[in-house]
């Protein structure tokens, strides 16, 4: 039996949205296809959130190891096995994604093909097939979860040096002698700790005069004062401007001010954004709006322009985090197969930096919530407070909780410190709950664990 060209649903990308989404479609009895370019998984299996934190395990490992003799035990010399580090990160991702692809096979009313899609119409696409083959597919309703890539920054010579994105970076196969990073947001800065620890000398050069522009002040500084701890150079308001071979190096000219700088390294890292995978797929010859930087442009329910056509994940230019992903799954699923009205708006965007120590984040911040004259209290501690954190000894970074003064509900919070996702998660269900911070100052939670921090955290307004 030949494989129909017309579907009741097209799902474009099997990220972290459109992965579940095609299975729910299917298994609602809808005539499914998935058009996947490269791998199942998205960017979250594949170059994002399990390949780098299954390194990042590593890193911190070598860490805790240079400081055994402070816990009174011995270790000899630490030695980086890159290959190892990589080859663990390898099987980890082959066995998610392996894993996830068994499962789509084996789904009733499901296609998937692997290639890459271009809209031909509002209606159709032409997929040209990976072993080299052409289809013309149609269908009744499309699902944009294209997602992004690593953005290449605008900087002279560039394109005539060697240079790492988030994705190749992973791939090396041996500790570079100095990485030196454009961009001080969250790629460039896990990136940045984790060859730290592996041993390699690490400069950081952030355009912007703080790292984390999105954060408060005062977490931006802890994270910077943590970095340069770790003997991370990091360089604030310095603009790079251009980059060129310099032996078997790089050497790239920064200027923080009058005068120009340069930085002499063997690896270079650009983390300065993402772009959407908007151009390849010809959205315009289906009507489909995007905004000037090419990201599809929804509404609270997801839909485009189009009528008939959804974009979620990365690509229509929300938070992009798995977990938001995922919940645009939610939404479709809740409005198209459920028959119910969910939307985007009011929902928790809720985040974890994976430095060491993390950083959670929910809710707005203190700058935000003050352009907002919110009357606000400001709840603050540091990690040393921590009973917990004593013990293990690792006290670096501090607690920090945004309530309204006046109905006493948690606004926002942040948590920089061990397992600062964790915490900022309960913190997270206190708020969809509409728990008053006393609740969390009052309740019993068990001695000696990083929870119980919230007892004393809303002791400490500031």
């Amino acid at each position: 039996m030949s494989t129909p060209n017309h579907y009741q649903a097209i799902v474009i990308g099997s990220g972290q949205g459109g992965n579940p989404l095609c299975g729910a479609l299917a298994q609602a009895g809808l005539r499914t296809a998935l058009i996947e370019r490269s791998h199942i998984g998205g960017t979250c299996v594949n170059e994002g959130c399990t390949p780098t934190k299954t390194m990042l395990a590593s890193g911190r490992v070598a860490y805790l190891a240079r400081r055994g003799k402070e816990y009174g035990v011995q270790t000899g010399d630490i030695r980086i096995d890159m290959q190892r580090v990589r080859q663990r990160k390898r099987d980890i991702v082959d066995s998610f994604r392996n894993g996830s692809q068994k499962r789509l096979e084996k789904t009733a009313n499901l296609d998937l093909i692997f290639g890459e899609a271009t809209f031909t119409g509002p209606k159709s696409v032409s997929v040209r097939l990976k072993d080299g083959g052409q289809r013309t597919l149609s269908a009744d309703r499309i699902f944009i979860n294209a997602g992004t890539r690593p953005s290449v920054p605008k900087l002279e010579g560039l394109k005539e040096v060697p240079f790492l994105d988030s994705t190749s970076i992973m791939e090396l196969d041996s500790v570079p002698e100095h990485l030196l990073v454009l961009g001080g947001g969250y790629v460039g800065l896990e990136f940045g700790q984790l060859f730290r620890r592996l041993g390699s000398q690490v400069t950081i050069v952030q355009s912007r005069g703080q790292l984390l522009v999105g954060e408060d002040a005062d977490i931006a500084e802890e994270v910077l004062a943590i970095l340069r701890q770790e003997g991370i150079e990091v360089l604030l308001s310095s603009r790079a401007e251009r980059v060129v071979k310099s032996g078997a190096g790089i050497q790239l000219t920064v200027r923080a001010g009058k005068e120009p700088r340069m930085v002499q390294s063997s690896h270079l890292l650009t983390a300065t954004g993402r772009t959407p995978n908007t151009d390849s797929l010809n959205v315009g010859t289906a009507g489909i709006a995007t905004n000037e930087r090419g990201f599809i442009k929804v509404n609270t329910k997801l839909e485009t322009n189009v009528e008939n056509i959804y974009a979620l994940g990365d690509i229509n230019g929300g938070p992009a985090f798995t977990h938001i992903s995922y919940d645009d799954f939610r939404i479709l699923r809740t409005n198209l197969i459920e028959k119910g009205s969910a939307t985007t708006e009011n929902r928790f965007v809720p985040y974890t930096l994976f430095i060491d120590p993390q950083l959670g984040r929910v809710g707005i911040t203190e700058e935000q919530a003050r352009a907002q004259n919110t009357k606000i209290r400001v709840a603050k501690m540091p990690m040393t407070y921590v009973a917990r954190a004593l013990e293990v000894d690792e006290t670096r970074g501090f607690m920090k909780a945004i309530v309204d003064a006046e109905s006493k509900q948690i606004l926002g919070a942040a948590v920089l410190g061990i397992e600062g996702g964790e915490i900022m998660t309960m913190l997270q269900l206190a708020m969809m709950g509409h728990l008053p911070f006393t609740a969390l100052r009052e309740a019993t939670i068990a001695h000696p664990t990083l929870a119980e921090s919230l007892n004393n955290l809303f002791t400490h307004f500031v």
